[in-house]
């Protein structure tokens, strides 16, 4: 599996590269970019096309040191920016391409008939045959093995190895140099999450959190959960599990005891808890109950219920001064604070289908984007705060787990159990 015929298609990368270097071009090259006209009105049929198929980025500015690009965060330390004579990330700027009110076109739709192997029109079908649409990433690979709905990837920091989970009850570790499956390990229940701090990987169970150490190869379990553990976090020194009783569980690890303790028990919402985020001291939990829960991540006490969701809280976000949310109610939800401290409303995006999850990353110019996965079985790709679609991915099933690895790559994973490896493309 080589890429440009002496590259490993699935090897770990560099770090990306940042906005200063894709603005190192000469005046007259940067004079010349220009956006495709008819990309803008969605039906561009040239490949490759000279001109752009995407927005042109905002001008950046930056002090003599250089100012990094807005993150997301799980833990960023930045503070929510309060509504104000400061305020500058209004709802002027979310869902508008460069001030306007201009709406990404709708791309094309997947030939069913090519997903099932069967089309007879072949490269003469007016339906798209490819997992993606954009110009911006590749699909590198992909790596089979999983027998039912991907719910977790994690790429722990130092590791040469992939790990997935799934319903399936197994725990696949992936050779990031040979794309092989190096490991299986069965777990004897259903895999609800998994994430990774560190050189820790943690593997939400039915009452039950697993936790490996790739480094010392030590396997933890952490009882006290009661029911299926949906989502997981780590904060403040602190381990969170959102379960399905609809409490939280904390546990802290004891480098004296080389194990992790109970630590707090934080209860409120009603149903489960399927996502955790933490952000500007806080930790921000979705519930099945519709809501949203603002917890203080020192005193572990609730500062604030959101309910403006009317269906399931899918995934949460932090990214820069807003927070993110998504729900099966067909909208993603921006959030900022107030002056009060706190968060209301500032922008609603509204989709055509449920929202399962969100990612967040920059691409290869160091530009924010949202990946923004659908219940029907696609991956939106929009441009940050513009809601600008740059592309999407499909699939034969729904995409519950995206994971951001490093040097441009990211993860996905899908309900037939299948995981593609995907690369943003550099910049030109």
């Amino acid at each position: 599996m080589d890429l440009d015929g002496n590259k490993r298609v699935f090897q770990r990368l560099g770090v990306p590269s940042t906005a200063s270097d894709s603005t190192r071009q000469h005046p007259q090259q940067q004079q010349q970019q220009k956006v495709c006209y008819h990309w803008r009105a969605g039906k561009c049929t040239r490949h490759p096309c000279p001109f752009l198929h995407r927005e042109l980025p905002a001008p950046v500015h930056q002090s003599s040191n250089g100012v990094a690009p807005k993150r997301f965060a799980e833990d960023s330390g930045s503070q929510f920016l309060r509504r104000g004579t400061k305020f500058t990330g209004g709802s002027n700027s979310w869902g508008r391409v460069h001030g306007s009110n201009a709406v990404a076109k709708k791309t094309e739709k997947l030939c069913s008939y090519w997903v099932q192997g069967n089309c007879s029109y072949g490269d003469k079908c007016r339906y798209l045959h490819s997992w993606s649409l954009g110009d911006c990433f590749d699909m590198l690979t992909q790596l089979e093995g999983h027998q039912k709905v991907v719910t977790g990837i994690a790429f722990p920091s130092g590791s040469s190895n992939l790990y997935t989970g799934s319903k399936d009850e197994t725990l696949r570790v992936w050779d990031c140099q040979s794309g092989q499956c190096a490991a299986v390990v069965n777990l004897g229940g259903e895999i609800g999450c998994m994430i990774s701090e560190g050189p820790w990987v943690f593997v939400g169970l039915p009452n039950l959190v697993k936790a490996y150490n790739t480094q010392n190869n030590a396997d933890l379990s952490l009882s006290g959960p009661v029911g299926q553990v949906y989502a997981m976090v780590v904060g403040n020194g602190l381990l969170f599990a959102g379960i399905q009783d609809g409490s939280i569980l904390a546990w802290k690890f004891n480098a004296a005891t080389n194990c992790f303790e109970p630590a707090a028990s934080l209860t409120g919402h009603t149903l489960g808890v399927v996502s955790l985020v933490v952000g500007a001291n806080r930790l921000y939990s979705g519930s099945m109950d519709n809501s949203i829960r603002v917890w203080n991540l020192e005193t572990l006490q609730c500062m604030q219920i959101l309910t403006d969701h009317t269906s399931v809280v899918m995934s949460v976000l932090c990214w820069d001064q807003f927070l993110l949310s998504c729900s099966l109610d067909k909208t993603i939800k921006v959030w900022v604070a107030t002056d009060s401290g706190n968060l209301e409303v500032t922008y609603t995006h509204n989709e055509e289908h449920g929202v399962l999850h969100l990612c967040g990353m920059h691409d290869s110019e160091a530009k924010p984007v949202l990946m923004c996965s659908c219940n029907d079985n696609c991956v939106r790709i929009y441009d940050l705060p513009s809601f600008a679609e740059r592309g999407k991915i499909y699939a034969k099933n729904e995409i519950r787990a995206i994971e951001v690895g490093p040097g441009g790559l990211f993860f996905t994973g899908d309900g037939t159990g299948q995981v593609r490896v995907w690369k943003w493309r550099d910049s030109p």
